[in-house]
């Protein structure tokens, strides 16, 4: 894939000297490093909102309380991961970070999360049930309030940087119940 992006560069930057867009091409060089400077800046402070209110809700004890809560969904998701399983707080916590929209924070939590499960895999060498689901829901990522896009989505001037709130909640959450079901109905 990198000798892909090297070569459309090489190309595009021909084209352009081979045209004489030269100054246009330094211009918006410059241009995009600005604007990609100003869009981390912004996704970074969205992203350090939630990764605080995560460990907020961590210390305080809500992701326990969460965990209850999601408890009766991930017997049905994950009825082959043990109750004493390590794996199914990381697990909770993923799911509560994707669903607010921060896969940044998701990620560490899920990567526990498959070593985990990985302790406990009877075939190392193959995944688990369990863990081909919690890749799918993980990939899919179920996200009641899309953080990082409607960041992006602000920065870049949206009238109406929430409008695709919902059509990303019915996307993921089709994507999701779909694996789910084929994870099932492959793995039996």
């Amino acid at each position: 894939m990198n000798k892909i992006w090297i070569w459309i560069i090489i190309f595009s930057v021909g084209i352009g000297l081979i045209n004489g867009e030269s100054q246009a091409m330094t211009s918006c060089l410059f241009d995009s490093a600005s604007s990609t400077v100003e869009t981390c800046i912004n996704v970074f402070g969205v992203m350090s909102l939630w990764a605080g209110i995560m460990k907020i809700a961590e210390l305080s004890g809500f992701i326990n309380k969460l965990q209850i809560l999601v408890r009766p969904f991930m017997k049905i998701l994950f009825p082959e991961v043990s109750k004493t399983s390590p794996a199914l707080p990381l697990i909770a916590m993923n799911m509560t970070a994707n669903l607010i929209g921060i896969g940044n924070i998701a990620t560490p939590l899920g990567i526990k999360a498959m070593q985990d499960m990985q302790k406990e895999n009877q075939n190392k060498k193959r995944l688990s049930k369990p863990m081909m689901t919690f890749i799918i829901l993980n990939t899919a990522s179920i996200e009641l309030i899309p953080s990082t896009v409607l960041a992006l989505r602000t920065t870049y001037g949206s009238q109406n940087p929430a409008e695709i709130v919902f059509p990303v909640l019915i996307a993921s959450f089709v994507s999701a119940i779909a694996g789910v079901i084929l994870v099932r109905c492959l793995c039996k």
